[in-house]
Formats: C-alpha cells, structure tokens, sequence
C-alpha cells in the first residue's frame, strides 16, 4: 500500500532543520530548502538548484509540493484578471487581480466553497468541500504578484480575503497563510496591506482580537436589522448584530483599528428610509468606513440592484455624520470577475 507523502510546506523552519540532522546531513540545508519554498516559490524539489541532487531525491521520496496551477486565466478590458486555480485534488477556486491606476489588489480564496448560505452569493450555492492550506493561500498571492509585475509593471500591493469562503471558519491557516506573506521570509508584505472580510462570526472576530492580528477588518453587514439581514444571510440569525456590535466594540478596543463595513444595496430588500437610519445607528458604535458595493446579479431573481437615488440616500445620510463612504464599482464585467460578489476591493 502507497503511503500518501505529506506536503513540505507544512512543516515549519525547525522541523525541517530536525528532519535534515535526522537523516545525517546539516541543519542549514533546512534553511536553504524553507527558502525555496517560500520566498523563491519553487514548485518542485528540481528547482532547488543549490541543493545536492541525492538531497533533492530524498526530499522527493519523503513529501510533496502540493502547488496549485492557475487553469485558466482570462484577462477585461479594464485590467482585471481572474484565474480559476486548481489544487492538486483537482478542486477548483478562484482568485482575482483588480488593478487601479495607485495599486494592484489580489482577491484570494480560503475555502473550496462556502459553508454559509448567502442568498446573493455565487459561491454560497457551492458545497464546501474543504479549507485551504496555507500554502495553497500563499500560491495565489504568489500567482498574482507575478501577473501584477507582468501586466501592470510592478509589485502587488494588497490583498483582500473576499473570494470563495468565510476566512474565519478556515482561521488557523489563514493566520499562518498570512504569516508567511508578511513574513520576510516570505512575500515581506505589510500586513496593513491585508484585508480579511468575514460575514460576521463574533467570536472569532473577538479571537483576532485576543491574537494581536494587525491586519485589517471588514465586516459584510448589508443590513443593520436582524430580520432584513436574515433575509439576506440566513446564517445570521445565529449572530445577532448586538453580539456583533459587542464583538466589533471589543475588537476597536483592543487594536484600534477602524472597521470597514461591506454594504450593497438591493431593491427592495434595505434601500428604504429605515434601513439607511439603521446603519447611520450602527454606524456610530465603532469607528469605521462603508463600502457600498455595486452588485452583480448572478440571476434574475429577488436580489437586484437597487437605484442611484437609493445609494445617494444612504451617502448623504452617512457623510452626515462624519463617515468615509466609497461606492465600489464592479470591475471585469466582461469575464465576471466580481470576487466573491464583493468587486473592486482595496486593502
């Protein structure tokens, strides 16, 4: 019977240093390979071309390099690109490079699917068939830097956790994922650069919280009313908004960080006058910005695009109280690019 190699990149620097004086050879050969695999990216152990080749044969018949391949890519008129990435069981996600005149941003996934049940989402109808490894995070960033260098001459710039998947039900390797690319070691990307969204899990929003993290916040709220958000995400109905404003309160207490709240507004689901009053409230709890988003129907049913004048509603009622507001507009609509229904994301 086969047994199934474990990928490399899941051990860390001092095991593989262990691994090395184990199999009687030097501990810095650990080094020379953790920085192939990160900050060179190298896709197999041929690459490792400082690497004696018999070390290179062990390397092989001990693990894997589970990198991921971009299946195809395609490319808007705008300067979107989006890649449909496979994985080395052959499930497919989905990343997204949105470029603006000042800076690139890498739209990333963290799970295959999604397990919650967002009526206006594309990947909600999916199956979450599994999370993420870290290193499968790091390759798309990886992937789109690249592309960023190629197509728009220079580096990536931020990155935002919006594609397929709740990056906090995936919280360990997204956390280590983002450690890698922040790493020097890694990508050495300021994590100020970073942005995770999350539909609004309260607990894990206060665990981050707890951990220090130093990235950014977004918060998908679409609705300051219980029941309209239900309506919108049924899953909500486990996270009411006023353990969410405690969780959001306890979060700017302990980092200071302003929260981003990602808002679209549909016709005739929360482009009234009291949905608007709603958020102006919940608005003045913690300190934060609002995204309003522009949508992309994946069908022709209930959830449409609500009017200019609706959206004008709610930026003159938010400026009104002191309230960044920045409408996003949706980018690649030529080869639906919109990133986990969320399009045009900046860190």
């Amino acid at each position: 019977m086969q047994i199934e190699k474990k990928d490399i990149r899941a051990l860390s620097k001092d095991q593989l240093r262990e691994f090395f004086v184990a199999n009687n050879d030097k501990a810095f050969r650990g080094n020379q390979v953790y920085e192939w695999l990160w900050s060179k990216g190298a896709h197999s152990f041929d690459d490792m071309t400082n690497v004696a080749k018999p070390t290179r044969a062990m390397l092989e018949n001990n693990f894997v390099i589970n990198h991921i391949k971009v299946d195809t890519m395609q490319r808007s008129s705008d300067g979107t690109v989006k890649n449909a990435v496979r994985l080395h069981d052959g499930l497919v996600v989905e990343s997204v490079l949105i470029p603006t005149e000042t800076r690139t941003t890498a739209c990333v996934s963290s799970q295959v699917g999604c397990s919650l049940d967002c009526n206006f989402c594309a990947t909600s109808r999916l199956k979450r068939m599994r999370n993420l490894e870290p290193g499968e995070i790091y390759d798309q960033v990886l992937a789109i830097d690249k592309e960023s260098r190629l197509y728009h001459n220079h580096p990536l710039s931020n990155i935002v956790f919006m594609g397929m998947g709740e990056p906090l039900m995936n919280y360990n390797n997204v956390i280590k994922a983002i450690d890698m690319i922040t790493s020097p070691e890694g990508l050495g990307m300021s994590p100020k650069r970073i942005m995770v969204s999350t539909s609004g899990i309260p607990k894990m929003i206060k665990k981050m919280a707890d951990d220090d993290v130093k990235f950014k916040l977004a918060v998908s709220l679409h609705s300051a009313i219980d029941e309209v958000r239900a309506r919108i995400m049924p899953f909500s109905q486990n996270f009411p908004l006023k353990d969410l404003r405690e969780a959001l309160e306890y979060w700017y207490r302990k980092t200071k960080s302003k929260i981003s709240y990602e808002y679209v507004v549909w016709k005739g689901i929360n482009d009234d006058k009291v949905s608007v009053d709603a958020l102006v409230k919940f608005c003045k709890y913690v300190p934060c910005k609002v995204n309003l988003i522009e949508y992309n129907p994946i069908d022709d049913g209930e959830f449409q695009q609500a009017s200019e004048e609706s959206i004008m509603a709610y930026i003159k009622a938010l400026e009104n109280i002191g309230v960044v507001v920045k409408v996003r507009r949706s980018r690649g609509k030529d080869i639906d690019a919109a990133c986990g229904q969320l399009a045009n994301k900046e860190a």
